[in-house]
């Protein structure tokens, strides 16, 4: 079994073929059990664990541990910790262990630019960051990939992290900077995109301008949310999975203010990839995508990792795969630029 660290984890993603990637594993073909649910309570301490197995077609089969300590953040520590370990789904033989956080950030980011492929407008060139943790870290890049982003705002209930992740941006080449007024910052952006682990409402509907993406990634559970209800009033909403409308805090508070019918969603991401349901209508209209994650986003860059990573070192000569390694046994062979 190949451990693939950080750094490798890394280097195998960018976001321009992490999309497409994404983008075609919800066009099927992957098995995606419900998640388990299990909360932590140590020493005081509370956290969430999350267990997502998934399994697809092309013989890998894989499951993330995913830990989520809101309260980490008064340790300057990260909020979310997660492991990942990658399968053949023919034989059960381990197959890579890999950097979870890496894959949990791209997979969030990308999943939130592959929404905005179909929702924010063509023309959308200001980002607001709510956030500034590794996934609101990646949104910027994510983002530019899919629209002509010119200039990142990024705001954080801590200044500092606001400041720090602007730095980051802007030595990256990008036009970003930190701001302290939210609303003054919500009513300029073109796209609000909220990656938080927030449990009070953050972007206010009254804010919206017309033709504003809000784009939710960070809560993921029913006391979390990160928009009030106003933000669904005015606004066609889609979400990535059918799991979103009965987890996220989000959506329950809009159902239980009348702002948004459970029946009243427009799609999910599957929806939106195999054309069942339209885009954005016109540069006038506000969209939301709420996402809460799904493990087939995991299983695919997990798998596109593993086959960045070994392809050259487990085909032989004529391209075969030796005996025992690779999804082997029955599997299907790895495959270099799977999309």
């Amino acid at each position: 079994m190949l451990v693939i660290d950080t750094a490798a984890t890394r280097g195998a993603l960018a976001f321009d073929s992490v999309i497409p990637v994404l983008r075609e594993a919800f066009r099927g073909g992957v098995t995606v059990p419900p998640r388990h649910v299990h909360a932590i309570e140590s020493g005081g301490a509370h956290g969430t664990s999350l267990i997502m197995p998934a399994w697809n077609a092309q013989g890998y089969f894989g499951v993330k541990i995913i830990n989520i300590f809101p309260g980490n953040t008064r340790q300057g520590l990260p909020g979310l910790h997660a492991t990942y370990t990658l399968y053949s789904a023919s034989t059960g033989v381990p197959l890579a262990q890999v950097d979870g956080d890496v894959v949990t950030a791209f997979r969030t980011a990308g999943a939130a630019a592959l929404g905005a492929s179909y929702l924010a407008r063509t023309d959308a060139r200001t980002l607001l960051i709510v956030g500034s943790g590794r996934i609101a870290g990646l949104l910027a890049q994510a983002m530019r990939a899919v629209r002509p982003i010119e200039r990142v705002l990024v705001w954080n209930v801590r200044p500092a992290g606001a400041q720090a992740l602007a730095r980051t941006l802007a030595e990256q080449g990008m036009d970003a900077q930190a701001v302290t007024g939210l609303e003054q910052a919500v009513r300029q952006a073109d796209i609000v995109s909220c990656a938080t682990l927030s449990t009070e409402p953050l972007v206010r509907g009254a804010w919206l301008r017309p033709g504003t993406h809000l784009d939710l990634v960070g809560s993921f559970k029913p006391e979390m949310i990160e928009a009030d209800a106003d933000c669904f009033a005015r606004a066609s909403v889609y979400v990535d999975t059918d799991e979103a409308p009965t987890k996220a805090g989000d959506l329950l508070a809009a159902f239980a203010a009348g702002t948004l019918a459970r029946d009243g969603l427009r799609g999910t991401l599957f929806d939106l990839v195999a054309g069942r349901v339209p885009g954005r209508a016109d540069d006038a209209e506000i969209t939301v995508f709420k996402a809460v994650g799904s493990a087939l986003e995991d299983l695919a860059l997990a798998a596109r990792v593993y086959e960045a990573v070994a392809d050259p070192a487990v085909r032989g000569p004529s391209g075969g795969i030796p005996s025992g390694d690779g999804p082997a046994h029955g599997a299907a062979p790895a495959r270099k630029n799977q999309a």
